[in-house]
């Protein structure tokens, strides 16, 4: 199976490098200055991993000119418009797009670009992020994949797909119901950011404060009763994970948004916060811990023109 891989970041990088790792034909489409950092290969450090390089091929959307099988679409929010119209030679009659974008309306976008038929549902959780030298560093020993047919079926096309991306490196689930669980990663997220942008700092030093870890707490409940209004309520192990992840003492965890905001880089607060509050005055939900978050951050952003 060919694969293309629209993005070399935290995410694409890191999935992509472990299924080459494997022996998976895999291509990255990157943007020219990524494809000479990556000339010398894709390098993943960090607890959990070894310090380790990793010989990768790229491809610039100028020399893209041929269908894959299998198309991940791996880029942040403001970058997805572009791709879409990037990845279109990469598109046959039989190709995949699995995208693993955070919240949900990129499965709109490109459904309705490529069909429903090329366009599957899926998500991920790793913490890592890019270093200032373009290496992949792994924050946490966890790295997990769900896929799935939006229509929740289990096609022949899905269980092919599942061996081929059973690797070592990563965690791979086939999801029964992959909208459900988009919808509970995009709680989850939400919570993260609103709990980190907010205080401005990481988990442990929230919960060390008198009444962090009852913010914390009332933030799950804001978003999960958001994700339950949807029709997608999430099940007890999920929300133990949420829970444990956003107030373990001492931990150094912070959601990816505060990290790009922290770092003065384009971030998704509109594309996580913006949508999901807009879900939720839709829904006729309460959510003003992520209203108050978003405000935040649009006034950090008004600040930074």
């Amino acid at each position: 199976m060919r694969i293309l891989i629209a993005g070399a970041g935290a995410t694409g990088g890191y999935f992509g490098a472990r299924l080459v790792q494997a022996g998976r034909d895999v291509t990255f489409l990157v943007r020219p200055r990524r494809a000479k950092e990556l000339r010398g290969g894709l390098r993943i450090i960090g607890p959990g991993t070894e310090d380790e390089t990793i010989p990768v091929k790229t491809v610039t959307a100028q020399e893209l000119d041929t269908p894959y099988d299998l198309v991940i679409v791996a880029v942040k929010a403001g970058a997805l418009e572009n791709v879409v119209e990037q990845i279109a030679p990469a598109v046959g009659p039989g190709t995949m797009i699995l995208p693993f974008l955070n919240g949900m309306a990129h499965l709109d976008l490109l459904t309705e670009r490529y069909g429903a038929e090329h366009v599957l549902g899926g998500l991920v959780k790793v913490v890592t992020t890019v270093t200032e030298e373009g290496h992949i560093r792994q924050l946490k020993p966890m790295a997990m994949m769900a896929i799935g047919e939006q229509s929740g079926e289990r096609t022949r096309r899905i269980e092919e797909l599942y061996r081929e991306l059973s690797v070592p490196g990563f965690e791979l689930s086939l999801a029964p119901d992959i909208i459900a669980s988009m919808w509970h990663k995009w709680a989850f997220i939400t919570a993260a950011g609103v709990v980190t942008c907010l205080m401005r700092g990481p988990v442990g030093d929230i919960v060390a404060c008198p009444g962090g870890e009852e913010f914390a707490l009332a933030v799950i409940a804001e978003a999960e009763a958001v994700a339950a209004a949807a029709g997608y309520p999430v099940p007890g192990g999920e929300h133990a994970m949420s829970v444990r992840l956003l107030t373990e003492p001492g931990s150094v965890f912070t959601s990816s948004l505060y990290r790009d905001v922290a770092a003065g880089l384009p971030h998704e607060g509109e594309h996580i916060l913006g949508r999901f509050a807009a879900r939720a005055e839709a829904l006729r939900v309460d959510a003003p811990l992520t209203g108050l978050a978003l405000l935040q951050l649009r006034v950090h952003d008004r600040q930074g023109r």
